[in-house]
């Protein structure tokens, strides 16, 4: 399915369009979804009953004249490749991909090149699927997806509930809150980093973990956890602490440059 509508906006000396494109692929149970947004603009990513994939993206252009509007629209988008049968990529083009624009657009104006633009993704995915996320400056939101996800992200502020599979998770700056919504992990370990910004981690009651927390350089941890018991002959400081959580069970690690890193109860 793909449709578009288009939205103009007068902002000083740049006009800006809006458009909308949603595709839908056929797709199974524990496949792989990888999806690389734009330089600007948010992702968001939930999943569903469906056997099937769903993109929607809202799509932003500025140029200074309708007829530039029409030019950048036309190269800036998403395209969505089968690598595998069990593999979907979702990848954001416009002017700031050289190749694409050598293939599709070699006689594009020099001048738009430089005109800015964004496009923020919703896409449902079945719920045990597997992830690879890129992004560089946006929000990111993740809900009920249960695989091996990984995630690299410049600059967001990121909310991700989570409930099972396996985490890897870097991302450069920003705000990052992290909600763990059942006491028994279903999954492997999770390993979530942040080099400088807040990372708000969020556990439910009698949760069964193991904890490493940790602050690199300035900042500190803020626990808020009070049935936390240190493991490994160990104590907790405000930059570490290995700590067990109810039976204990599979390993959580909050790594965290610089900034707050806090531990509290979700109340659920």
């Amino acid at each position: 399915m793909l449709f578009s509508v288009s939205v103009f906006a007068q902002t000083k000396s740049l006009m800006k369009r809006t458009t909308y494109k949603t595709e839908t692929a056929e797709f199974g149970q524990g496949g792989t979804i990888s999806i690389v947004g734009a330089p600007l603009g948010s992702i968001s990513v939930e999943g569903w009953q469906k056997n099937e994939v769903e993109i929607t993206a809202e799509i932003e252009v500025e140029g200074e004249t309708e007829a530039d509007l029409s030019q950048l629209a036309a190269v800036t988008t998403f395209v969505v490749s089968e690598v595998t049968m069990g593999r979907v990529s979702v990848i954001s083009v416009g002017t700031h991909d050289k190749e694409f624009m050598k293939r599709n657009a070699k006689k594009f104006p020099k001048k738009l090149l430089s005109m800015p633009f964004r496009i923020d993704y919703k896409i449902k995915v079945p719920i045990f699927s597997d992830l690879e996320i890129t992004g560089n400056r946006g929000d990111l939101n993740l809900s009920s997806v249960e695989g091996a996800i990984k995630i690299s992200f410049a600059e967001t502020n990121a909310n991700l509930k989570l409930s099972g599979g396996m985490i890897l998770a870097t991302f450069g700056k920003g705000d990052v809150t992290v909600e763990l919504l059942t006491r028994s992990w279903r999954g492997r370990n999770a390993d979530i980093q942040l080099a400088s910004g807040n990372l708000n981690v969020l556990f439910p009651l009698n949760f069964n973990a193991e904890i490493d927390a940790s602050v690199l350089r300035t900042g500190k941890i803020e626990n808020a956890l009070t049935t936390l018991k240190p493991r490994e002959r160990s104590q907790f400081t405000d930059k570490l602490m290995y700590a067990k959580s109810g039976n204990g069970g599979v390993r959580f690690n909050f790594l965290l440059g610089d900034g707050i890193l806090k531990l509290a109860g979700s109340g659920k």
